[in-house]
This record gives C-alpha cells, sequence and structure tokens, in this order.
C-alpha cells in the first residue's frame, strides 16, 4: 500500500473518541496560546499590509478579531498573526516545525461550514499528528527547502478531518495542497523579511483551496509524496516513510510552547541570560561566550544575526536577544523597539557563538546553551538544558493564561476557551 493511502487511511478513520483527554485538554492550551499571539499581532506592520488587500477579496471566513474574507485570504490573515511574533509553538526533531500555525485555516473553514470547537480539537490533533511525523522523516532544512511544506501536508490532513473527507478526498487535498507549491528556505537565511510568517500563512492558504477544491471534486496526483516525480523523489530522497505509520494520535504531546517571543533555539538562551543579568556588571563587559549546538549556531548566528535592522530578523539573533535580555532583565514583545539601542548594539560585538559537538549529540533531546560572561576580571555562567515550555519542562495552564493575558489584557474569553467543545469557532475568536 502507498505511503499516501495509509495515511489517507489513518486520518479518515480517526473519531474524536480516539482522542485521548491528555491530548484533548493539550489542543485546548495550544488554541489559547496561538489567539493570544494572534491578537497581539493584529495591528503588526505585516498584518497591516495584507489588511489593506483583504477589501478586494470579500467572503464570509472569519479573521481573528475582525471581519471576514475569502477562505484563502482568512486563513493567511489568521496564519500570518498566529505566527508572526514569532511567540505561537514548536517542534524540534530532523524538521523545525511552528504546529499552531493550522489554526489559521482551521478557523477559517470552522466558520465556514458551522463547526465547533470538538470539531476543531480533533481536526487539530491530526494535523499535529501528520507535522511531527513527517519532521521526524527527514530535515528539509539541510537541502534548501523550508519547514512550511511540512506544514502544507499537515494543514491539509486537519482540514480534511475537520471536513470528514474520505480517504480519496484526503489525498486528493494534500495533493493540490503541496505539488503546486514547495517552498524554498530562503526566507530564513540572512537579514529576514516578513515573509518569514508569510510562508507559513501561505501554507494556510494553499491548504484551503486545495481542501475546497477537493470538496467541489477537483482532481489531483494520486501519489504526490511517493510518485515518480513527487516529493520523495525530487525533494528528499531520504525520506522516510515509516515515520509516517502507526495508530497513535499523541503527536502533539511531544511539541513546545515558547514563554518568550523568540526563536525557539533562543528559549535557552534567553534564561541563561536571565539567570545572569544580575550577577553581571552589564557597564563593564569585557566579552561573552555562547557555546550551544549546531541548528542554534546556523539559523541564529550567521553574520547577518550581529547587525538586525528589522523585527524579523531581530527575533532570529542569538546576540540581539541575548544583549536585549542582560539590558532589560526581560524579554517581551517591546523589547524589539531597542534595535537601535546603542548600548545593546555595543555589548552584541562582544558575544561570540560557538558550536560544541557534545551539544549538537544532544539535540533535539536538549536544547543546551552555556553563557561565559566575564567582566572585570570576573567571570560568571550560567547553562540551560531543557527551556521551559519544553515538553519535558512544560509551562503550567496558569502560566499560558497569565502569557494570554499579558498579550491580550483580555480575562472575560478565557472561561469560554477552556470550554471549547459545545461552542462554534467562530464564537471563539
Amino acid at each position: 500500500m502507498a505511503i499516501e493511502n495509509k495515511l489517507g487511511e489513518f486520518i479518515s478513520g480517526i473519531s474524536s473518541n480516539d482522542i485521548d483527554g491528555e491530548v484533548k485538554k493539550e489542543v485546548k492550551r495550544r488554541f489559547i496560546d496561538a489567539l493570544g499571539v494572534a491578537y497581539s499581532s493584529m495591528d503588526s506592520p505585516a498584518a497591516s499590509k495584507i489588511k489593506k488587500m483583504i477589501g478586494l477579496y470579500p467572503g464570509n471566513a472569519k479573521i481573528i478579531g475582525m471581519g471576514t474574507s475569502s477562505p484563502d485570504y482568512s486563513a493567511f490573515l489568521n496564519s500570518l498573526i498566529i505566527r508572526y511574533m514569532d511567540f505561537n509553538d514548536t517542534y524540534l526533531s530532523k524538521e523545525p516545525l511552528h504546529p499552531s500555525d493550522m489554526f489559521g485555516p482551521l478557523i477559517s473553514i470552522s466558520s465556514i461550514f458551522n463547526k465547533t470547537g470538538k470539531d476543531m480539537i480533533t481536526a487539530a490533533a491530526v494535523g499535529y499528528e501528520i507535522g511531527t511525523r513527517l519532521c521526524d522523516s527527514t530535515s528539509l532544512r539541510a537541502k534548501g527547502y523550508d519547514h512550511v511544506n511540512f506544514t502544507e501536508i499537515a494543514m491539509a490532513a486537519a482540514l480534511s478531518k475537520l471536513l470528514d473527507f474520505d480517504e480519496k478526498q484526503i489525498i486528493n487535498a494534500i495533493s493540490i495542497s503541496l505539488v503546486p507549491h514547495i517552498a524554498l528556505r530562503q526566507p530564513r537565511v540572512g537579514e529576514l523579511t516578513m515573509w518569514k510568517a508569510g510562508a507559513a500563512a501561505n501554507s494556510a492558504r494553499n491548504s484551503v483551496f486545495g481542501t475546497l477544491a477537493t470538496l467541489y471534486g477537483f482532481t489531483s496526483p494520486s501519489e504526490p509524496l511517493s510518485g515518480k516525480l513527487g516529493f520523495k523523489n525530487v525533494v528528499a530522497p531520504d525520506m522516510d516513510f515509516s515515520k509516517l505509520e502507526g495508530k497513535s494520535t499523541n503527536g502533539i504531546m511531544r511539541t513546545y510552547i515558547k514563554k518568550y517571543p523568540v526563536e525557539y533555539h533562543a528559549m535557552a538562551p534567553v534564561e541563561a541570560s536571565l539567570k545572569l543579568a544580575n550577577d553581571l556588571d552589564i557597564n563593564h563587559v569585557d566579552s561573552i561566550n555562547v557555546y550551544t549546538y549546531e541548528a542554534a549556531v546556523s539559523i541564529l548566528a550567521d553574520k547577518e544575526k550581529w547587525h538586525p535592522d528589522n523585527k524579523e530578523t531581530a527575533d532570529h539573533s542569538l546576540p540581539f536577544i541575548i544583549a536585549s535580555t542582560l539590558i532589560n532583565k526581560d524579554f517581551w514583545v517591546n523589547n524589539y523597539s531597542d534595535l537601535n539601542n546603542k548600548q545593546i548594539k555595543a555589548l552584541m560585538e562582544k558575544i561570540h557563538v560557538t558550536e560544541l559537538k557534545e551539544y549538537t549529540e544532544q539535540y533535539p533531546e536538549k536544547l543546551p546553551v552555556r553563557i561565559e560572561a566575564k567582566s572585570g576580571g570576573k567571570t560568571v555562567e550560567s547553562t540551560v538544558e531543557i527551556p521551559k515550555g519544553h515538553y519535558k519542562n512544560p509551562m503550567t495552564d496558569r502560566e499560558i493564561e497569565s502569557k494570554f493575558i499579558r498579550l491580550t489584557g483580555m480575562t472575560d474569553s478565557l472561561p469560554a476557551l477552556w470550554t471549547m467543545e459545545d461552542r462554534e469557532v467562530v464564537e471563539l475568536v
């Protein structure tokens, strides 16, 4: 049996009763987390550009905290504001992923078809499962392709479950979503742009189009992954299809929530910097040496990251994040207003980042970092291996609520979000 058929059979066979209570609770936590981040990004520069276009695309698909638009543009903007702050959840394996990006299209399609929170919870659990399995199967980053190719497949799987597609329809929706839209990794190297978040949003847009086209009978190749010129043979020859098999729906339990608004490889460095902040004479620093694993170095410490001139680059800049944390003794969304802070820039020049092979070997089971700072002849250091929010060190419900409230100022909506099962999704956003 082709891998597509195995996936289609698995997805079509799942019901709400197959999702255990722990997973359902975790989906709620991720939805609350994603929604809080989205509300905080509604007026971001990137969102403002797309909102100017929305009037050109009328429709009845819900946009988070706003009005409506066409299904594909609603999905694009929803996922854009979930993703823009770089503050939504993460999965780290052979390939990284931001799985809660998928709530963007799920909200759009749920609003059109009057789906409930219960429907969305089941669909999201499926999407998380497929997304994490794909990330376990191969690295796209190493080949020059973007992780949103996997996001796109996971979104199409989740939407297919939401609309109760059969096996053939599921394969077709994945095919239309993926085959014409192979994304390159160029948006994540050097100086970053709005497309860092836009890439996931475009995957949302593609998955919605593919799913709705399938609903109305438009056909696509039946072997988008395994075919002669399919994804495996063209993009990822080492892709391990065995990772896509199995009946588990617990993938979400291995993913991570962000405590700080930075790329996940910087989460441990923020914690390590906070441990040092009160012991370091910030005005007389001689040097700061950072030791970490390969992915953190290659993603967050290439030469452009020492001179970030926009938010998109800064949230992927290890020197900026460490310097800003040490100076502010905190890291939150307002830290990005300090891009031209002379004290931060001066401190960044004293930061040196080095890969340690032993740390690379521990990744992704651990995300280790050691920071050594020298000041006035004194050396202080701090080490973090598993940051808060990692599935081995999870944030509590109260911490997730606190993050939501700090981002939005809203408390009244939390009771409804925790009891979303019998409410229509459109009522929650």
